[in-house]
């Protein structure tokens, strides 16, 4: 055990132990003594009996930073565990953005009852939150920001931002308005400390704010904050006025939230959780595999049209996995490549031509070196040339065809309007087989005859 592990497991101790005397002095300086995200772990990690002792000797604030330092999964999971009146009160206390988030993953009728219980400032606040879809930008926001009139000057504008800091999420951009709440200019604390104290906010930044709509996408959002390189953006409604802001760990919870999505896609489990039970688990992965095992179907059809040929030469069944199961992994690392381009913008209209010469170089060369090694391979291991040149060739062919199919699926779903990351893995692989099978045993029958 490492020396910080050590301290860390001896403040846990001390914190259980105060817990279970009910020592409220103790357990507060126990407690303090821990990182804000120790603390929301260790406490966490006690049992629910321990736990719910501890609550009552915190306050709804004190709880609401617990629970702001687990991620969505976690809130959702321990929410249950305070009762629907103090857990209104956590949910008050708490970032809205992270209390709306909540409150979604609950449902309409759990989130009815806490608003209800809420005071009527935060429940309109979370309930005109609540209102956006779940993938548009005003979904994330939050409304704890810092904002003042156009015609505040800097020295005004710092005392401002020292007076509500404590309730804003960031401070370090301060949003001007006009008389109407029209966002007119983004300031940085940095612009306002270097300004004379009687220059005006309006004149400070940039004249052109970058925002987005309310209902625009979650994922424009993020592409905005990384183009632009923010640490918040403005949300605003369609005649300019300032709803909220998007903060940065949002967009990293966002982009964490896509990462996962998309390597769920590509492995064909899209919807599927790791806390499901087991009967739901398997209910959702069936229609995938349901509808592979007919492509598999294809497959063995396709090959059962060469029965003949794998009759007169058996030894070509042995290079079947070889053959099919290489093509698949070229096919698979294409589309891994396109889907990744195509996320992060690196693969545009303009590009797209240089790109598709770049992988048909790629492709030629790989096919060529890999179908060269098998025949060598096959020609020293079994001593057969006509062999070694039909699964070589084959290979070559396969591995050819395979990786611009790999890359032209998620380009031909992209343009119409299917995401990407849906040419999963299994169902690339699945095409690759058909397409290795049909160029393997066509070339073994076409030269049949001098295998026999």
């Amino acid at each position: 055990m490492t020396p910080v592990k050590k301290v860390f497991t001896s403040k846990f101790k001390n914190l259980a132990r105060s817990a279970r005397t009910g020592n409220r002095t103790k357990i507060k300086k126990s407690f303090s003594e821990l990182h804000p995200r120790d603390q929301a772990e260790y406490f966490f990690d006690l049992d629910p009996k321990t736990r719910h002792k501890l609550y009552s000797h915190f306050t709804q604030d004190e709880v609401a930073d617990l629970f702001e330092s687990l991620d969505l999964d976690d809130r959702v999971r321990y929410m249950p565990e305070l009762s629907t009146k103090y857990g209104a009160g956590v949910l008050s206390e708490m970032h809205a953005d992270d209390a709306v988030d909540v409150l979604s993953q609950l449902g309409p009728a759990k989130a009815s009852n806490y608003l209800a219980l809420m005071d009527r400032q935060s429940a309109q606040e979370l309930s005109g939150m609540l209102s956006y879809e779940e993938d548009h930008a005003g979904s994330i926001m939050t409304t704890e920001f810092i904002a003042v009139h156009e015609k505040t000057t800097a020295g005004e504008a710092l005392e401002v931002l020292k007076r509500e800091a404590q309730d804003a999420v960031t401070i370090y951009y301060i949003f001007v308005t006009d008389d109407k709440d029209k966002l007119i200019r983004v300031s940085t604390m940095k612009e306002l400390i270097l300004a004379d104290k009687d220059r005006p906010v309006s004149d400070l930044g940039p004249q052109h704010v970058v925002s987005v709509k309310a209902d625009e996408s979650k994922e424009y959002a993020a592409e905005v904050m990384k183009d632009y390189n923010l640490l918040a953006l403005p949300v605003v409604n369609y005649y300019d006025k300032l709803l909220g802001i998007i903060t940065i760990d949002d967009i990293v919870d966002l982009i964490d939230e896509q990462a996962a999505e998309d390597y769920s896609r590509l492995a064909a489990a899209a919807d599927l959780e790791i806390t499901d039970p087991a009967f739901r688990s398997a209910w959702k992965r069936l229609p995938w595999l349901i509808l592979l095992l007919f492509f598999g179907m294809l497959t063995a059809s396709l090959i059962g049209q060469f029965e003949s040929t794998i009759a007169q030469v058996a030894i070509l069944g042995a290079f079947i996995p070889v053959v099919a199961g290489t093509t698949g992994n070229s096919g698979t690392q294409a589309l891994a490549i396109m889907v990744r381009g195509i996320a992060n913008d690196s693969i545009s209209k303009l590009t797209l031509h240089k790109y598709f010469m770049k992988e048909l170089v790629t492709a030629l060369t790989t096919s060529i070196i890999c179908g060269a090694v098998l025949m060598g391979i096959i020609y020293v291991w079994k001593g057969e040339a006509i062999i070694g040149v039909i699964a070589g060739m084959s290979l070559s062919m396969s591995i050819f065809v395979g990786t611009l199919v790999g890359s032209a699926i998620p380009l031909i779903l992209r343009k119409i309007k299917i995401d990407p990351a849906v040419a999963s893995g299994p169902l690339i692989t699945t095409v690759c087989d058909i397409i290795s099978m049909a160029i393997y045993f066509g070339i073994a029958t076409i030269l049949l005859s001098y295998l026999v």
